[in-house]
């Protein structure tokens, strides 16, 4: 019998737990449109609220600033598309301060805005450990003038290198001068505490197979005083979105959530110690393998996500690790999954300052509350035969 693989590819999409499997199935039962007004949809429709409820606290809002959507995606589409149509409509400028490095949902909904709209894009730039300065932040402002500034965008953590930003400082910023500052808080839910309330944040994004939620729900969080036009129209089911609720969706995304967090917005501290102590066993092995390996983002602590993992490898390319790691049996990724199979160098790397040929031998491990100390061994074992293979292939 083959030996089971190793996946350390969480930060693309997380197992679901048994318990969440469960509620899930159960919740796939449900018969009835919660906006119906029978008694089929009036119970799916308690159903739904109550798993609003449960996320809404988890998030740290209320939930009437909770909205269900389809994807992660979906969710900064609506927050960067929806913000800027209406500060636009109450007379803001066309300037979006889109931080460097960003997930590239966040970077093509900005540039459709600039090639469909007018919209201006100006980047802020990130540190060579990924991170936003908020001098930076206040520079551009005052640079531009916050009445020409439609919104601020930002990753509450870096989704390939780790990073996690001051989100708090920035959004304070943000706020000082009048434009609401959006947070890309995919791939921090879970790892860090997620605050919507104490973020000072306008909008915050969110996803649930991050997770352990199933594929196919997301949320945004909007502040009750913010605006944000539709990107869908159709029902006005709910607050800046039409379309009919997804019942289990929602409970699963519920029972997940419930899952990682200890209380409200605090990530369970065992699961949040487990995952630290296997990333740095991985980080120490990776290191012993390959000395010439440089670990990239913030340096392990309270500014890096506990699960993530992200190296550059000289003499590699990281998709041939990617292949020759994968025919070993061990799942990794050279970064967003959403860009997988696209032949382009991290745009986060670049972003950080690494030259081209540095930034090609990248490699992201990115680790659940359930990996094993045997896939770390797998991966460890597998490491330097693949690392022969890759040198000898060489960067062409």
């Amino acid at each position: 019998m083959a030996a089971p693989r190793a996946y350390l590819d969480h930060a693309a999409t997380s197992p679901m737990p048994r318990d969440v499997l469960a509620a899930y199935t159960a919740a796939l039962g449900t018969v009835g449109n919660p906006a119906s007004t029978h008694g089929h949809g009036q119970r799916a429709s308690e159903a739904l609220e109550e798993a609003r409820d449960r996320v809404a606290r988890g998030l740290g809002c209320d939930r009437a600033e909770l909205i269900f959507t389809a994807s992660g995606t979906e969710s900064i589409n609506l927050a960067i598309k929806g913000l800027y149509w209406a500060r636009r409509r109450a007379g803001s400028g066309p300037v979006l301060l889109i931080a460097d490095g960003e997930h590239h949902a966040t970077m093509e909904a900005a540039e459709w805005l600039r090639d469909a709209q007018g919209a201006r894009i100006v980047g802020l730039a990130l540190d060579a450990a990924g991170r936003l300065d908020p001098v930076d932040l206040e520079r551009a402002i005052a640079e531009h003038g916050a009445e020409q500034i439609a919104l601020v965008s930002f990753l509450w953590a870096n989704n390939e290198v780790g990073t996690v930003q001051p989100v708090a400082e920035l959004c304070r910023i943000a706020a000082a001068h009048g434009i609401p500052a959006h947070v890309d808080a995919v791939s921090a839910l879970g790892q860090v505490p997620v605050d919507f309330a104490a973020s000072g944040a306008s909008a915050v994004s969110v996803s649930a197979h991050k997770i352990g939620g199933p594929v196919g729900v997301g949320a945004l969080v909007l502040g009750r005083r913010v605006v944000a036009d539709a990107l869908l129209h159709g029902g006005s089911q709910q607050r800046s979105r039409s379309g009919t609720q997804n019942v289990a969706g929602a409970v699963g995304f519920a029972a997940a959530l419930d899952l990682v967090l200890d209380a409200k917005t605090d990530p369970a501290p065992e699961r949040t110690r487990r995952m630290k102590r296997m990333r740095d066993r991985l980080v120490a092995g990776i290191q012993a393998a390959d000395p010439t390996a440089v670990l990239r983002g913030a340096p392990p602590g309270p500014e890096r996500l506990p699960g993530n993992a992200h190296f550059t490898f000289p003499g590699c390319q990281g998709d041939s690790l990617v292949f020759l790691l994968d025919r070993a049996g061990v799942s990794v990724s050279v970064g967003s999954a959403c860009q997988a199979g696209v032949a382009e160098i991290s745009h986060v790397l670049l972003a950080m300052g690494l030259p081209p040929e540095t930034a090609a031998g990248a490699l992201r491990f990115t680790l659940g509350p359930e990996t094993t100390d045997e896939e770390i061994d797998a991966l460890l074992e597998a490491l330097p035969a693949a690392l022969e293979s890759a040198r000898a292939a060489g960067l062409s």
